[in-house]
């Protein structure tokens, strides 16, 4: 499989999906988009890889958001498709039945916040900045921005970082919330691969059950989320891993789970 502006690699279980356009900070495209796209669909098929990475080549950005040079004389038709465009991409990585995590390694502005918002674990270099700059060209987010931040970070600091465009640090996106944990740049691709390693190691249909159980009940009620997270108790109860784990625990030694 052969890409023009990703780079995507397989190794220990993970796949790592990189956006290879340093020269224009990585930003958006089409292409972009539909490469990642066709990477995804081959993670899925693929009963090896555990997990995702997604992160930007080079050391100054992981995306600085939709190529801005391509909004020139855009109508209401176009930003459209470019909204959906970007929303097919972050539905892609959020609905994927295998955890996703955003290697953050510099700016990740607009779209690019948006994108890795839209996956499961935010990892950030201490150099990472990151904002919903749309306000200062005169728009909005438009890949989901105004809602999965607000539901990340809650309102009040929402509005704030929508309204103003402004760009916060690693450690205060950190301290937000926004980001799971922030690491020396010297140390960023070493220390994402070892918590991308540890979930590789997880049980796979579990990490499924749980993460689709987790979106899924940010958006109903306790009740009806509690009762799916009980089906899922049920699925997962029946699966070979779960005696794998049991046998591994009373042996004393590490499980080996087989996604089965």
């Amino acid at each position: 499989m052969e890409f023009k502006y990703i780079i995507y690699e397989k190794s220990e279980g993970i796949a790592t999906i990189t956006i290879n356009r340093p020269e224009a900070l990585n930003a958006f495209n089409a292409d972009v988009i539909n490469e990642i796209l066709q990477a995804l669909e081959d993670v899925k098929a693929d009963e090896n890889v555990r997990v995702v990475v997604l992160t930007g080549a080079g050391e100054k950005a992981f995306s600085a958001g939709a190529d801005i040079k391509a909004m020139k004389g855009m109508n209401a038709l176009k930003a459209r498709e470019l909204s959906q465009m970007g929303e097919k991409l972050c539905s892609a990585l959020e609905n994927l039945e295998k955890p996703v995590i955003a290697a953050i390694n510099g700016y990740a502005l607009g779209g690019g916040l948006e994108v890795a918002m839209a996956c499961d674990i935010r990892i950030a270099s201490e150099n990472a900045r990151m904002g919903q700059t749309e306000i200062n060209i005169g728009l909005i987010p438009g890949w989901g921005g105004t809602q999965r931040l607000t539901r990340l970070i809650g309102m009040t600091k929402a509005k704030e970082l929508i309204f103003t465009g402004k760009m916060i640090d690693a450690r205060t996106a950190e301290q937000l919330g926004l980001v799971n944990m922030v690491v020396p740049q010297d140390k960023f691709r070493e220390a994402v691969r070892q918590f991308a390693l540890e979930l590789a190691q997880k049980a796979p249909i579990a990490l499924k059950v749980a993460k689709a159980l987790i979106n899924k009940g940010a958006e109903i009620s306790l009740d009806a989320a509690i009762a799916l997270e009980r089906e899922g108790f049920g699925v997962v109860a029946s699966t070979e891993d779960l005696q794998e784990g049991v046998l591994a625990f009373i042996e004393k030694r590490k499980p080996m789970f087989k996604g089965r």
